[in-house]
């Protein structure tokens, strides 16, 4: 199942705002379990990136009456009205557009938003997040129940699953494994790095590589002291966050120069989207990832 990614061109502070859902792989809270909707909806406001392709990928697009900023694919949804940035969302907006059902991934808010909106008497449900083989399916199967539609998620969840499954049987014949620094911003000559529990480091795992800063939680500054330490093999950044960022070289700054992945120059740059996203091209974005961490034993996704 092959979605060509989409490259998005924005300025720094609002891309990396927006892709703060993707970065993360625990938000606070736990939403409670969806419950199949007896009616299919008509009219669905959909927050979230993934949960905005999900919807696509099961066919409910002609029922999507708005999105958020972080629903950038597939490019169609771009032309649905959109009612502003997931973690800052207005109720009025949001009920503006009708909806007999609000889509919703962990971690969308404020509160008080969530709070009217669940209020109103409009169907409201929150998609748990997650980053492991089994949440993604997890999350698949919510948002199908969710507009009746249970048989399709479940297929599209054992359809992503398998994918994913063959490429992890492929991968554990490779060794050794690369030693990978995902770096999500470079401050003042400092890289401010993916360590565990980021969506980051799941997607690294999953296209067999060893995350060199998981001793650290969640995204941290590296000193140049310990980014020479952390002798990194490969290094990822993302691509997409504006010209500025997307043209920074992490080699300028000597401490990442030292290691291996600075004296061979080894870089990789993946759209954050398609990468970090965790929704229906998932399998693809592993695959992709892989065949550049591996090129000689990996095939890219077709």
């Amino acid at each position: 199942m092959k979605l060509t990614a989409m490259s998005i061109r924005k300025p720094l502070r609002t891309v990396l705002l927006a892709l703060l859902p993707l970065l993360f792989a625990v938000a606070a809270g736990s939403p409670g379990p969806v419950r199949a909707q007896t009616n299919e909806a008509s009219r669905i406001v959909s927050i979230g990136g993934a949960v905005t392709e999900t919807l696509y990928a099961l066919g409910m697009d002609d029922r999507i009456v708005a999105v958020d900023t972080t629903s950038v694919f597939p490019p169609q949804a771009a032309e649905k009205p959109n009612v502003g940035y997931m973690r800052a969302l207005s109720a009025e907006g949001v009920l503006s557009q009708s909806p007999d059902l609000v889509l919703m991934e962990e971690g969308a808010g404020p509160p008080q938003a969530l709070d009217l909106l669940k209020s109103s008497g409009i169907a409201v449900e929150t998609i748990p997040a997650g980053h492991g083989i089994a949440a993604i399916g997890q999350k698949f199967e919510a948002i199908a129940a969710a507009v009746g539609k249970p048989e399709a998620g479940k297929a599209l969840a054992e359809d992503v699953e398998a994918d994913l499954a063959r490429l992890e049987a492929r991968l554990a014949t490779i060794a050794p494994k690369k030693r990978v620094l995902f770096i999500l911003s470079l401050v003042d000559g400092r890289p401010m790095a993916a360590g565990s529990d980021t969506a980051a480091d799941a997607m690294i795992a999953l296209a067999g590589g060893v995350n060199v800063f998981a001793s650290a939680n969640g995204y941290k500054t590296v000193s140049a002291e310990a980014a020479t330490e952390l002798a990194p093999d490969v290094v990822v950044m993302m691509t997409g966050a504006g010209p500025n960022h997307d043209a920074a070289d992490p080699f300028a700054i000597p401490a990442l120069k030292a290691t291996p992945a600075g004296q061979a120059g080894a870089l990789i740059r993946m759209d954050a989207a398609y990468l970090l996203g965790f929704g229906p091209r998932t399998a693809d974005a592993a695959r992709d990832f892989a065949a550049r961490l591996y090129p000689e034993a990996i095939e890219p996704a077709k």
